[in-house]
């Protein structure tokens, strides 16, 4: 029964292979490849978006930022005092200097998975953005197949990147202007 199977497999791949390199000399493919990491350096919304997210964080950031600045003066005001502290006062003092330190870090971790968080659905919305501009390009200009990931090489001459990169721009000043 295996073997059976596997012959009818083999003369199905057969008789697909013969159709698809029939159909392929009876018409040109129009093939064309994105560089999608370009894109997402380049393209308008790209920028606006890091632009975006740089300044919904820009005020937790300073505030790290603070925080670490008076955890600084801190340990250089304890290593002032420290010969003329008391045991106690400066056992509170290092306690106090560490729940600080602690307490730092807990809000460099939040701020940091905060911010991953956000950059990556951002990424998300704008690769969608991204995927319905190509698909547009391809259609209007009737491309059969576009590449992107995964591409070893590419000629430039079927390389519609900068095509593409011009339709964001105008998507992105037409909905900017309006």
């Amino acid at each position: 029964m295996t073997t059976r199977f596997m012959i009818f497999f083999q003369v199905l791949v057969c008789a697909v292979l013969l159709l698809t390199a029939g159909l392929a000399t009876s018409q040109e493919l129009k093939v064309g490849f994105v560089n999608v990491g370009q894109l997402i350096g380049e393209a308008p919304q790209a920028i606006s978006v890091r632009e975006a997210l740089q300044e919904e964080f820009a005020p937790r950031q300073r505030e790290i930022l603070a925080l670490q600045g008076e955890l600084k003066e801190q340990q250089e005001q304890i290593q002032r005092d420290l010969e003329v502290m008391g045991p106690d006062e400066r056992r509170n003092a290092e306690n106090a200097l560490r729940r600080d330190e602690r307490e730092l870090a807990r809000q460099q971790q939040e701020f940091t998975e905060d911010l991953n968080l956000r950059q990556n659905e951002a990424l998300r919305q704008l690769q969608g953005e991204l995927l319905r501009e190509v698909q547009t390009f391809a259609t209007s200009a009737g491309y059969d197949l576009i590449l992107a990931e995964g591409v070893v090489y590419a000629s430039p001459a079927i390389d519609i990147t900068a095509q593409v990169l011009e339709g964001l721009k105008a998507n992105f000043a037409s909905e900017s202007g309006s």
